[in-house]
């Protein structure tokens, strides 16, 4: 990777004026000077576009109808250039330094295709309101939990068009792209520095379509690995009973909760329902932070 690699970053945005600005200057005013920039706006009519025509000399931009985010970043990165690629949705931020540090890493480990580090949760104000969970890489743990920040993830473009974003996907195509391309053999990175933060608030899918999170990831765990872990069951079936976003609303287990998610979870894991019964009789008595606590947000 000699000089400076172009790294190419894919905003897909659809009504986020109030936000949007915050997002592009987050990128723009990196200390990184090879840096494409597009946006891919899915029709808003909230002056989004009125915006984005102000910084035209420092972005690209389309505006159209997409099918979902996965497929305006899609389209994206179909056009990107970058030797580097990655995405910043429309309403989270990089911290100074994200893109630069990236780059070092990468460039000085060839051998690595994606790299992600810590990433903040913050609120709708742009205050920290705690740490994402993020751990060291193990393809293992992808079966139970997505520990990688989107935001703060980084990955060489050969690697990604080898293992493209699944366009049809309504939600949880990054935890879909992280199984797919681990399965691959494609290698990961933790770099543990601040790189980005992720907004939570009301209009923010991970939040207000909640239940289509859950089940898109459970599909996806049983599609590739046929198995559906507990923890995204319980999460589910408490979700189900009474509808907490499991963020701002904390998970609260029940003895209702925890029956309901024992037919449920054999209706998910039709192949393996003993596996599953042997891990929703341990439930209860094991003290992993995943367990009774709910689905941590993606």
């Amino acid at each position: 990777m000699p000089g400076d690699p172009l790294v190419t970053v894919v905003t897909p945005s659809y009504n986020m004026k109030q936000f949007l600005p915050a997002t592009i200057e987050s990128i723009l005013s990196q200390d990184y000077p090879s840096l494409e920039l597009i946006v891919v706006d899915g029709g808003s009519t909230d002056g989004s576009l009125e915006l984005l025509e102000q910084y035209k000399d420092r972005l690209s931009y389309t505006s159209g109808p997409d099918n979902c985010p996965a497929d305006a970043v899609f389209k994206g990165l179909a056009q990107a250039r970058g030797e580097i690629v990655t995405w910043l949705n429309a309403d989270d931020t990089y911290q100074p330094g994200a893109i630069r540090r990236a780059v070092h890493y990468l460039a000085a480990h060839p051998e690595i295709d994606v790299v992600y580090g810590d990433g903040w949760w913050i609120d709708e104000e742009g205050k920290p309101i705690r740490l994402y969970p993020t751990v060291p890489f193990d393809a293992r743990v992808l079966e139970y939990d997505c520990f990688i920040c989107q935001p703060a993830a980084f990955l060489r473009a050969g690697a990604y068009r080898r293992c493209p974003i699944d366009p049809t996907l309504k939600a949880s195509f990054d935890y879909d792209l992280w199984i797919r391309m681990a399965l691959q053999g494609q290698r990961f990175a933790y770099l543990p520095e601040h790189l980005a933060n992720t907004r939570m608030h009301a209009g923010a899918q991970t939040i207000g379509a909640r239940g289509q999170i859950f089940r898109s990831s459970m599909d996806l765990l049983r599609r590739h690995y046929g198995y559906v872990p507990f923890s995204w069951i319980f999460g589910y079936a408490a979700f189900r009973m009474d509808g907490r976003d499991q963020f701002f609303e904390p998970l609260r287990p029940s003895l209702w909760k925890y029956s309901l998610s024992l037919p449920l979870g054999l209706w998910y894991n039709p192949a393996k329902p003993f596996r599953f019964l042997l891990e929703w009789v341990r439930a209860p008595w094991k003290a992993r932070k995943s367990y009774l606590r709910g689905l941590r947000a993606t």
